[in-house]
């Protein structure tokens, strides 16, 4: 079967480029519980991120973490970028193309697909209309999507099937308690928390149960009204901005 994407983008007369990719380890582990990940991985800057300067998370970003540390990885992910911003249309009708991919891979696997269209930026997709007006949440109602934001208010009314959950992620700028901003919002009740060190990581962090984040990415099976901890990897182990929450520095 043709993908239907690509026959879009050449009928449009469209480039096509491969957007989703770079598997994790963490994305790995979760191909053990029945999830088969895609992430898409751009070079974050304040346009597609544009509260990681006023959180604090630029220098601790993943895009430094792992596989990204690599210059040819860099290069790849800027050609992404680039294709964001140069033609949008296309860069979406490839996404979807993609997505289309992974979620007849998964259904061969016997797989579940999930789809991070976020892995280091903040695009509100939700806003971005595909083909009808639809975004890619509404041409892929049975593809279980997820990511991290830093906009405590995203709102996701009328805008998916229920298909896109999202975890509100910590910085310097979340004010005391947490609760009062990203946790009122039903569509991102869930916090990830970045930690120094692996063996710091508390039971509890501002009167929230913790929970392991960094055994696999499956964010969306997870309790809310949680913290789901990670620790720091790539530049962020020397971050001090208050993005990377460090023991005896932000919490006893």
């Amino acid at each position: 079967m043709k993908n239907p994407y690509k026959v879009i983008l050449k009928s449009l007369g469209l480039p096509y480029k491969t957007i989703l990719g770079e598997s994790s380890a963490k994305t790995v582990k979760g191909e053990s519980i029945g999830y088969l990940t895609g992430i898409v991985y751009l070079v974050p800057d304040e346009t597609i991120c544009p509260l990681a300067k006023l959180a604090g998370c630029f220098e601790g970003c993943l895009n430094s973490a792992g596989r990204g540390a690599f210059n040819s990885v860099q290069l790849a992910r800027q050609s992404k970028t680039d294709f964001f911003y140069q033609n949008q249309k296309a860069f979406l009708l490839s996404l979807c193309a993609d997505i289309w991919t992974i979620q007849n891979r998964a259904i061969n696997l016997g797989l579940t697909p999930l789809v991070r269209p976020n892995g280091t930026s903040d695009i509100p997709y939700e806003n971005l209309p595909v083909i009808d007006g639809k975004n890619i949440f509404q041409l892929f109602p049975d593809v279980q999507f997820y990511d991290y934001t830093k906009h405590p208010s995203r709102n996701l009314d009328g805008k998916t099937f229920g298909n896109y959950d999202l975890t509100y992620s910590f910085s310097a700028i979340t004010p005391k308690p947490i609760s009062i901003k990203g946790l009122t919002n039903r569509h991102n009740s869930r916090v990830a928390v970045v930690f120094q060190k692996q063996a710091d990581i508390p039971d509890t962090f501002r009167s929230w149960d913790v929970v392991d984040g960094d055994n696999t990415d499956v964010r969306h099976i997870e309790p809310k009204n949680v913290v789901v901890a990670l620790y720091a990897k790539g530049k962020a182990k020397k971050d001090n901005s208050g993005f990377v929450q460090i023991k005896g520095v932000h919490y006893a």
